[in-house]
C-alpha cells in the first residue's frame, strides 16, 4: 500500500506555505474565515470567476499562482457546490476525493485547507479527510521504483474554527479508512503471493492490534468435519484454513457480533472450469474475506466497545486428479449432506461450514457474511449496489441506513420457500447449485441451511468488491467495499 499522505488538524488561521486552498459555493461566495484571507489577496473573485469560467460546482478549480497579499506559493479556490444542510456524510468524503486528486494534479505537495463555520461539524471534517486519504491509496509493490504515478500531495493542514470533537471524529474516520486499505491491499494481491496460509498468516500478525487470534489448519478441519470445506481445497497444493479473530472490547458476557468472509484465494471453477477470459480477475474472490480482516482491524484501532468475531474461510479451487467433482456427495460440520452439481459453485460451500462454526462455536447475537458469491448478482446490480437477504427485516433496515449513510450501498433481495425446492437433490439433503434462474436467491436459500435461528444477513459483494469504476474515493482495481458499511451499521446500532 502506497500511503504517504499525511492529514492534521488544528484551529489556527494559516499563515504561509505552499498552497492555500479556500472553498466557495455556486453564488461565489466565501464563508467568513476564507473570506478573510481572499480579502487580503485584493483580488476581485468576480472577474476571476467570470474569465476562468469559474460557476463553484463541485470540481471546478482555480488556481491561482504567487498571490498577493498572503504569504502563500499559490491559491486555490475549490467549488463547493450549492449550500445543503448536513449533507450525507459519504458526500464529504466524495468531497475529499476530488480535494485530493484536484491538489494532486495541480503539482501540490502540501496545503492548508481552510474549513468554514457552516462546513465544521466533527463528522463533516472527518468525512473530508477520510475520502482524501482514501483517494490517495495506490498499490504500488510490484512496480518498478522510478515510475512516475506517485502522488504529488503528501501532506494536507485542515485549519477548523474550533477542536472540539474534530480530533476523536479524525481518529475515527482515519480507522475506517485505515481497514479498507487494508481490504483493497489483500484483493490486489496477485495470487501466487497470497495463498491461505499467507492470508492465516496476516491474520495472526493482526494480534499486535489486541485481537484474539486462532488458526485453524486442514487437522482441524478434519476434526471438526468441515467435508464442504475441505473438498473445495483439496485440489491445491495449499491446503485451506479458517481464521478466527477475537475483538473483546464489550462487556465480558455479551454475546459477539459474527461477521464472516469466504476466501476463496483464486477460483479456476475446479473441474467445472471458467473460461479463459477475465480469468485473472478471481484473485479478487477473496473479496468477502479481506472486508473481514478490514473491519476487524478498523474495530481494534478505534477501541470499539462491542464483541466482534471475524471468521474467514480460506481455499483455494483448482482442477487436478484430487479435486472435487460434479456428482459428489459432501458431508458439511453440520451433518448435511451435499450433492455437488457445478464444482464453480464453491464459495457457498466455503460458507457452509464457517457460518455453521461460527454459529456453534462463537454463539454470537448475529451473523453477517460477505462473498463474493455469484455472476447473477453482478448482472442484476452492477457496481453500485451489493445485494443484501437475511432473515430478519430489522438486520436489512439497519444494513440499508449504514450503506446510504457511508456510499458503500445495500439493496435488500427477497427470500421465500419456494426458492427453497431449487436446490432439492435426488442424492443428499440439499444440491449446491439450483439451475440458471435466479441464482443469487438460491445461492442465499442455500447458505440460509447453515445459520440455524440466528439473525443471520448475507451480503453478495460480487459487483462491489472490485473491478468496478474508479470514484471520487478510489482509483484502484479493489475497492475495500464492506468495511465502512459495517463499521457504521455496529456505531448506530451495536455500541
Amino acid at each position: 500500500m502506497s500511503d504517504t499522505l499525511s492529514i492534521a488538524l488544528t484551529d489556527k488561521m494559516p499563515a504561509k506555505g505552499a498552497a492555500l486552498v479556500l472553498y466557495t459555493d455556486e453564488s461565489g461566495h466565501f464563508g467568513a474565515r476564507s473570506n478573510q484571507l481572499w480579502q487580503s489577496t485584493g483580488l476581485d473573485f468576480k472577474k476571476i470567476a467570470k474569465a476562468t469560467r469559474f460557476a463553484g460546482r463541485p470540481g471546478h478549480i482555480v488556481d491561482i499562482p504567487a498571490p498577493t497579499g498572503i504569504d502563500f506559493e499559490r491559491l486555490i479556490v475549490l467549488g463547493r457546490g450549492a449550500e445543503a444542510a448536513n449533507p450525507e456524510i459519504a458526500a464529504w468524503s466524495d468531497r475529499g476525493g476530488s480535494l485530493f486528486a484536484k491538489l494532486d494534479a495541480a503539482g501540490v505537495s502540501e496545503a492548508a485547507i481552510v474549513i468554514d463555520e457552516d462546513d465544521s461539524s466533527p463528522q463533516m471534517i472527518a468525512a473530508l479527510a477520510a475520502g482524501a486519504k482514501l483517494r490517495s491509496y495506490r498499490f504500488e509493490k510490484y512496480k518498478a521504483k522510478d515510475k512516475s504515478d506517485r502522488p504529488a500531495l503528501t501532506a494536507l493542514t485542515l485549519h477548523i474554527p474550533k477542536m472540539d470533537c474534530a480530533q476523536s471524529a479524525l481518529d475515527r474516520a482515519m480507522a475506517v479508512a485505515e481497514g479498507t486499505m487494508f481490504a483493497r491491499d489483500l484483493v490486489n494481491e496477485p495470487p501466487n503471493h497470497l495463498g491461505p496460509a499467507d492470508i492465516a498468516a496476516i491474520a495472526t500478525d493482526m494480534s499486535s492490534l489486541g485481537l484474539e487470534v486462532e488458526i485453524l489448519a486442514v487437522t482441524d478441519l478434519e476434526r471438526l468435519g468441515m467435508g464442504a470445506l475441505l473438498a473445495v481445497g483439496q485440489g491445491s497444493v495449499r491446503p485451506p484454513h479458517v481464521a478466527v479473530l477475537h475483538w473483546k472490547g464489550g462487556k465480558k458476557n455479551d454475546a459477539p457480533i459474527a461477521i464472516v468472509g469466504k476466501g476463496i484465494v483464486f477460483d479456476t471453477g475446479g473441474i467445472s472450469i471458467k473460461g479463459a477470459a477475465n480469468m485473472d480477475a478471481m484473485k479478487g474472490d477473496m473479496g468477502g474475506a479481506a472486508a473481514v480482516l478490514g473491519i476487524m482491524k478498523t474495530l481494534a484501532l478505534r477501541k470499539a466497545s462491542i464483541n466482534a468475531v471475524g471468521v474467514v474461510a480460506l481455499a483455494e479451487n483448482m482442477p487436478d486428479g484430487n479435486s472435487y467433482r460434479p456428482g459428489d456427495i459432501l458431508k458439511a460440520m453440520s451433518g448435511k449432506t451435499i450433492e455437488v452439481i457445478n464444482t464453480d459453485a464453491e464459495g457457498r460451500l466455503a460458507l457452509a461450514d464457517a457460518l455453521w462454526y461460527t454459529r456453534e462455536t462463537c454463539k454470537p447475537r448475529l451473523m453477517i457474511d460477505l462473498a463474493t458469491l455469484t455472476g447473477a448478482m453482478l448482472v442484476a446490480m452492477g457496481h453500485d449496489f451489493a445485494g443484501l437477504f437475511t432473515n430478519t427485516d430489522q438486520l436489512a433496515d439497519q444494513l440499508m441506513s449504514a450503506g446510504f449513510a457511508t456510499g458503500e450501498k445495500v439493496w435488500h433481495w427477497p427470500m421465500s420457500p419456494a426458492y427453497e425446492k431449487l436446490i432439492e437433490s435426488r442424492f443428499a439433503d440439499i444440491k449446491n447449485q439450483g439451475g440458471r434462474n435466479g441464482g443469487a436467491i438460491i445461492a442465499a436459500h442455500f447458505l440460509a441451511n447453515f445459520v440455524g435461528d440466528t439473525p443471520w444477513a448475507h451480503i453478495d459483494i460480487v459487483g462491489t468488491a472490485f473491478g468496478g469504476p474508479s470514484s471520487e474515493t478510489n482509483t484502484s482495481w479493489a475497492s475495500g467495499f464492506g468495511v465502512a458499511l459495517l463499521d457504521r451499521f455496529i456505531a448506530d446500532n451495536y455500541e
